[in-house]
């Protein structure tokens, strides 16, 4: 392992629960920012692997609430994550740019909330 793998993993290994949720969302959004660059090149295979990332991400987000403790909230992010999954699901088979940044769009208005939690 290198020095910035070593590095990488302490940074995810010492954050809060909160700030690993952030960081899960700014790589998601980066992931859906290069597919959307991916589009505008015509690089279709490369925009699928960034949309499966993620789609990958969101996935994982979803498994992990806690619906119990997490009452409404949980049931409304669930939702939001399924909704999330199926739009990138059909931006990728319709090359879609819209529905891509829809995606976006959300996940920044999350990520922001979290932040905010979070500071």
């Amino acid at each position: 392992m290198n020095g910035v793998e070593v590095y990488q993993q302490t940074a995810v290994g010492t954050q809060n629960k909160g700030r690993l949720i952030v960081m899960l969302y700014e790589g998601a959004i980066k992931f859906l920012r290069q597919a959307l660059r991916d589009l505008e090149a015509k690089d279709y295979a490369a925009k699928g692997r960034n949309i499966s990332k993620a789609r990958d991400i969101l996935l994982e987000l979803n498994t992990v609430l806690d619906m119990e403790a997490g009452g409404e909230i949980a049931q409304n992010l669930r939702a939001l994550y399924n909704f999330m999954l199926r739009h990138l699901a059909q931006a990728n088979i319709r090359c879609d740019e819209q529905m891509i940044r829809d995606v976006i769009s959300l996940l920044e208005d999350l990520n922001a909330s979290w932040r905010a939690i979070t500071a």
